[in-house]
């Protein structure tokens, strides 16, 4: 294979013509097995799942905010606690803030302004993506919690649970099943948007795949292979998602 390679490049040097098959060969060469160009877009993927994972965990622990925003949704008329309603408007200005900003811009205030002097651009990234992804959890977790029968979480008042114990064993493991699909999605979502922080410098697939870029001139299969290596990320991703679900249904019926 790299004997082939090197006669049609050097055929290709000299101005002398090869057939379409070949000139593709000579990329895809050039973009995946040269220098071992494949340990970087492998790189790249470990970087990905490395800024996913911390961003997902980010965002799952903000969007716990949705369970104060119940909970001021939930008091009874003429009982509202002052405090509880303060920390329901600042929970509220920051999703509607995030959810309303693009993540780009998000991205570069982060990067640029904030922490401006950081080098650590990954973990920029990670923290971005988190605080993003947290307004959108927030808002997935709230709807499922208020999804679920309010008579739910009186029957766990009438037996001397507190409010938040009876959010924990009673309301929340109902409301799961309900926001699942919504949270794979989400997390899917996070994924695909690592790719947004190649713009403040973060090292992941988009980054190799630029690196490969500027070393061969030949952007066509780099590009090709990283929407492949994201797309088969994906797809493995929402196969898992799908089993948890079938799973959880069956569950449902025993």
């Amino acid at each position: 294979m790299e004997l082939l390679y090197q006669q049609w490049k050097a055929l290709q040097a000299a101005g002398e013509s090869i057939t379409v098959w070949q000139n593709i060969f000579v990329k895809f060469y050039q973009a995946f097995i040269e220098a071992d160009r494949w340990k970087q877009y492998l790189g790249g993927v470990g970087s990905t799942l490395y800024v996913t994972a911390m961003a997902l965990v980010i965002g799952v622990m903000l969007g716990m905010v949705a369970v104060i925003r119940t909970a001021h949704d939930q008091q009874r008329p003429g009982h509202r606690n002052a405090v509880l309603g303060v920390v329901n408007w600042v929970c509220k200005l920051y999703t509607t803030v995030i959810r309303g900003t693009p993540m780009m811009v998000q991205l570069l205030v982060m990067g640029m302004v904030i922490f401006s002097s950081s080098r650590n651009s990954a973990v920029v990234g990670a923290l971005t993506l988190g605080i993003n992804s947290g307004a959108y959890v927030a808002e997935i977790v709230r709807s499922g919690l208020m999804s679920v029968d309010p008579g739910q979480m009186e029957a766990g008042r009438s037996l001397g649970m507190s409010y938040f114990d009876t959010m924990r064993l009673v309301v929340i493991p109902q409301a799961i099943k309900n926001i699942l699909p919504a949270l794979g999605n989400e997390f899917i979502t996070l994924l695909k948007d690592t790719s947004l922080i190649s713009v403040i410098g973060g090292k992941e697939l988009v980054y190799a795949a630029q690196g490969i870029i500027t070393r061969t001139y030949e952007s066509m299969f780099p590009l090709l292979g990283c929407a492949a290596i994201y797309l088969a990320l994906v797809l493995i991703f929402s196969w898992l998602q799908g089993k948890l679900e079938r799973r959880l249904r069956q569950s449902d019926r025993h």
